[in-house]
């Protein structure tokens, strides 16, 4: 039987957990693309011109990017708001899921589970996820599997994700700050980027962005 790969859908409407099928989570030092272990260096290359050729490149930072609780996540916010202006990228902010108790708006609460909706609405071709909380992203990223075909790239603070279409793990300022050399060196050889040109933008209470 041919091994498992991870690719943009859409899948299913119950896609399988990438682990399930086999996929395993790189070492220090590697990365995954489409399930299959490689090094980090051909996963910087490969996300690079993922982002440039993408339509509408997206940035989702999750909250360990977006609250400063620390300073090194104030540093991690700054990378990222690089990156976006080097390529350019969109950013959509993840929203804050922790339940609010004890009154819980349903449409707040429960749509951050459900990124498709906003990937849907926006035309969404490529998404980088950064600073999302593990159990959040691994959830999302299957839904996003299932029902869309958005490439997933997933910049992962510990051990990576399977459900992820390209995974880095360990991800610090300094990763951050190499994928954006490399999309400013594959710029300087001539790839061009095709993101679509977009002004400032609103997104409503269910993820529509206009």
């Amino acid at each position: 039987m041919s091994q498992y790969q991870v690719k943009a859908g859409p899948e299913a409407y119950l896609p399988p957990a990438a682990a399930s099928m086999g996929i395993v989570l790189p070492d220090p030092g590697e990365a995954h693309i489409e399930g299959k272990i490689v090094s980090e260096d051909k996963a910087y290359e490969h996300c690079a011109k993922k982002l440039l050729e993408a339509k509408v490149p997206t940035i989702f930072p999750g909250p360990l990017v977006l609250w400063k609780w620390n300073e090194k996540a104030a540093q991690k916010a700054a990378a990222v708001r690089r990156l976006a202006e080097i390529l350019p990228a969109r950013i959509i902010p993840m929203a804050d899921y922790r339940p609010k108790y004890p009154k819980i708006d349903p449409e707040v609460e429960i749509n951050p589970n459900h990124p498709n909706l906003t990937i849907w609405h926006s035309n969404i071709d490529v998404g980088l996820f950064v600073g999302v909380h593990c159990h959040q992203a691994n959830l999302a990223l299957k839904i996003i599997r299932g029902g869309t075909n958005c490439y997933t790239l997933a910049m992962c603070a510990q051990a990576g994700h399977e459900d992820a279409c390209l995974s880095f793990r360990d991800a610090t300022v300094e990763k951050i700050d190499k994928l954006t050399a490399t999309i400013e060196r594959l710029k300087k050889e001539g790839v061009k980027s095709q993101a679509e040109p977009f002004t400032q933008f609103k997104m409503d209470r269910t993820g529509r962005v206009d």
